[in-house]
């Protein structure tokens, strides 16, 4: 034997334990950024979704898709506003986020894990009333003791409850579920949900053995900019205080402790930039990233 085939029979061998550990572990996914748009990438996140299907375990995966968004409103000459790096979403481009969404993405990745040999089937948070939303009332602070102001962005919405039957129904019947954060009020109204939470959320109601979300970043990094590897939940306010935490890791880890609170046993951020980064992380001794423990 080579020392090439060795090398394969020692990976095969080292991720045997971690399969039969995480068999019909519920396993939920936040796809985004530049994995979602790099060709190499996408069929190496599809095609790591597939195998861990195919080995026992029940990836979910929720997806965002903020510049196909951006991209198409451009288009139709409608000017994107941002508050805070939340898309203002008024009823004109709650229009356009929904078809781009539901009606775009999530075909795209449904066809591509499938086209790769999985059985992937789409949803919005509408579908089987999968999410229940409500309008998010954004409040920004303000310095000298003034309370914070009250901005209207519109159709953003924040999630009431998770209906997850149809979840369970699918996963049971061996399907990958595709998610698109979209989710509907009480009345029917339509909201623009940030994927990230849409994701944890998910990953609370079925107490998930691992939230990820993928990133354009390498992980958290501490102040001399190398990857912390591990972070307790109680350490997260911390980071976030003397300033190793901030800008857009800051609702991410967030994010992950709400999980986590929620009964999920454990949540990682990945770099999406590195090929079958969800392979390397759930299936390897060393795993990749950075991972948040209660």
């Amino acid at each position: 034997m080579s020392g090439d085939q060795a090398n394969r029979a020692k990976i095969l061998i080292e991720a045997l334990p971690y399969i039969r550990r995480f068999q019909d572990a519920v396993i939920v996914v936040k796809y985004g950024g530049h994995a979602m748009v790099d060709e190499k990438l996408k069929k190496s996140f599809a095609l790591d979704v597939v195998l861990m299907k195919t080995v026992g375990l029940n990836p979910i995966v929720v997806h965002g898709g903020g510049p196909q968004i951006g991209s198409f409103l451009k288009r139709l000459s409608i000017e994107s506003e941002f508050v805070d790096g939340m898309r203002v979403t008024d009823k004109q481009t709650m229009d356009v986020v929904e078809m781009v969404l539901v009606g775009k993405v999530n075909k795209e990745i449904v066809n591509l894990i499938n086209q790769n040999g999985g059985r992937a089937v789409g949803l919005s948070g509408k579908d089987g009333q999968l999410l229940t939303a409500k309008k998010m009332r954004y409040l920004r602070k303000r310095g000298n003791d003034q309370p914070p102001e009250i901005i209207d962005i519109g159709m953003v919405g924040e999630i009431t409850s998770v209906n997850n039957s149809i979840l369970t129904s699918l996963l049971a019947s061996r399907f990958i579920p595709v998610i698109s954060p979209v989710g509907a009020g009480k009345k029917g109204e339509t909201y623009n949900i940030n994927a990230d939470l849409v994701a944890g959320s998910i990953a609370s109601s079925l107490k998930a053995r691992k939230l990820i979300l993928l990133t354009d970043t390498e992980g958290v990094l501490d102040m001399q900019g190398s990857l912390i590897s591990t972070i307790k939940m109680g350490e997260v306010t911390g980071l976030v205080e003397e300033g190793t935490v901030k800008g857009g890791m800051i609702p991410k880890l967030h994010c992950c402790v709400k999980a986590l609170s929620g009964g999920v046993k454990k949540a990682h951020i990945l770099d999406g930039r590195k090929e079958h980064a969800l392979l390397l992380e759930i299936f390897t001794k060393g795993g990749v990233g950075t991972e948040i423990v209660p």
